[in-house]
């Protein structure tokens, strides 16, 4: 993370000047050291990442019917005009199938409560964009720029659009919370939220996942994360003894295999299908998802003797756990093991009273005073009621129909019928007035007009509500 020193010496990636050789093997090819434009980058997959990028390129999503997609599309656009936190439940269910990837940006806004906090902030974010910001912090943000998914297309060019994007989102956030600053850990996440939604939205969602699902976790000292990694530990005993009785016995820290895990939401860890569907559960139904996903792994890896005979040490632990087997990180098997384990937020709730107890008995109170975790969408919901003009979704491009209302034909055929010219009738006939003035063509030729609209329309159903625009 930023701030190293400060934070025991723990640097995920190591020096800041250069990517470091982890990086290399994580993303499986050489990495962007010059900023010039990534060998391959001609193809990319359906994620956006280049085909030759070993760690993304792995494609273990789930061919899914594009009838199907359509279907759930339809049915997220009608939940997403009306969001009550009363339907938590249909919104949980679809949340596990995997959110439409045209829509994954706009839902994502909404089950964290960014929208809400937009609305409530309205010119913040400019405000903090438009301001220097700390040369401190400005600099350390510039020099890990580059690291942050360097195969995708965003991303991929050295001061490119993407890059601008995530120095803004990132600059903002330590102006917005100054006795935070700025952490490592954030630019990953803030990073996939820049690939489904503008800067604007990406920033408040940064803020919710900062504040409500993982607070503390970016603060020095590094203590949220230590907590959790005694809360995982203690709920591993139950969910996979063996795996919990081998690292007892090499006394392995979890703090050490699984603070890129959380802090990162598995961003850096999983094959892009899976962390697509890890963040839209985890985004609805908070923290318990990361735990789950780290129990899942950690039982997978661990919880057979046969695993164990390859491990019988400290260093081969780690190793296998760094590499953890394709298989198990599987979009269908992962998800579907997630829903399956039974650790809940009163679980976890439970754990962490009995691990901060022992923490203030071992190290005393803690120097960082967090605000209370929410678990997930419905908890932010019910602790912050929103109203429903922070709800309502506005259009940034509203284009009415072209075609002749009942009026216009009446009055078409009346000019038909008193013999007037063609020319007479185009001129009769009234187009509504367009609020964008988006159509180039001349309003002499209907039929032109029509034709744009219809391309437009594909274009524009899904996405122009909310800004969507990676579709």
């Amino acid at each position: 993370m930023a701030k190293t020193e400060q934070r025991n010496g723990l640097d995920m990636w190591g020096s800041k000047e250069k990517v470091t050789d982890n990086e290399k093997e994580s993303y499986g090819s050489d990495p962007v050291v010059n900023g010039s434009a990534i060998p391959g980058e001609k193809q990319v997959d359906r994620y956006g990442f280049a085909v030759d990028a070993h760690q993304y390129s792995r494609d273990s999503a789930e061919e899914i019917p594009i009838e199907v997609i359509r279907q759930r599309e339809a049915k997220w656009l009608e939940m997403l005009k009306s969001w009550e936190a009363k339907k938590h439940k249909k919104v949980k269910e679809r949340c596990q199938k995997g959110i439409p990837p045209s829509l994954r940006g706009r839902a994502w806004l909404y089950l964290t409560g960014g929208k809400v906090k937009r609305e409530q902030n309205k010119g913040k974010f400019q405000q903090l964009d438009n301001h220097p910001g700390d040369p401190k912090w400005v600099d350390i943000i510039e020099r890990d720029l580059h690291r942050q998914f360097p195969f995708h297309e965003m991303f991929a060019a050295r001061g490119g659009h993407g890059q601008q994007d995530l120095l803004r989102i990132l600059k903002a956030y330590t102006l917005y919370r100054p006795e935070e600053g700025y952490c490592q850990a954030q630019a990953p996440v803030a990073a996939v939220l820049l690939m489904h939604m503008p800067a604007e939205d990406a920033f408040w969602v940064l803020v919710q996942i900062c504040e409500k699902y993982l607070p503390g976790y970016y603060s020095s000292g590094l203590e949220a994360i230590q907590l959790d990694g005694e809360i995982l530990y203690a709920l591993l005993r139950h969910v996979s003894p063996v795996a919990h009785r081998h690292l007892k016995k090499h006394k392995l820290d979890p703090i050490l295999y699984m603070t890129e895990w959380f802090m990162c939401a598995f961003s850096r860890t999983l094959p892009w299908a899976s962390v697509l569907r890890v963040w839209d559960m985890f985004l609805c139904e908070g923290v318990k998802i990361l735990f789950r996903v780290g129990l899942v792994l950690l039982k997978c890896m661990l919880g057979s003797q046969e695993n164990l005979r390859a491990c019988q040490g400290l260093y081969e632990t780690m190793e296998l756990l760094r590499a953890i087997k394709p298989q198990y990180m599987q979009e269908g098997f992962l998800v579907q093991k997630i829903i399956e384990l039974s650790v809940s937020e009163k679980d976890i709730e439970k754990e962490h009273h009995t691990q901060l107890r022992r923490w203030k008995e071992s190290h005393g109170d803690l120097h960082c005073k967090s605000p209370p975790r929410m678990h997930g969408a419905k908890a932010i919901m019910t602790a912050e009621p929103p109203t429903w003009q922070e709800l309502r979704q506005r259009p940034t491009i509203i284009v009415d129909s072209l075609l002749p209302s009942k009026t216009d034909v009446i009055q078409a055929e009346d000019a038909k019928e008193n013999g007037k010219t063609q020319e007479e009738k185009h001129k009769k006939m009234v187009l509504p007035p367009q609020e964008t003035g988006n159509l180039y063509l001349s309003p002499s030729d209907p039929s032109l007009l029509l034709k744009q609209l219809t391309i437009q329309g594909s274009k524009e159903s899904v996405s122009s509500a909310e800004h969507d625009t990676y579709l």
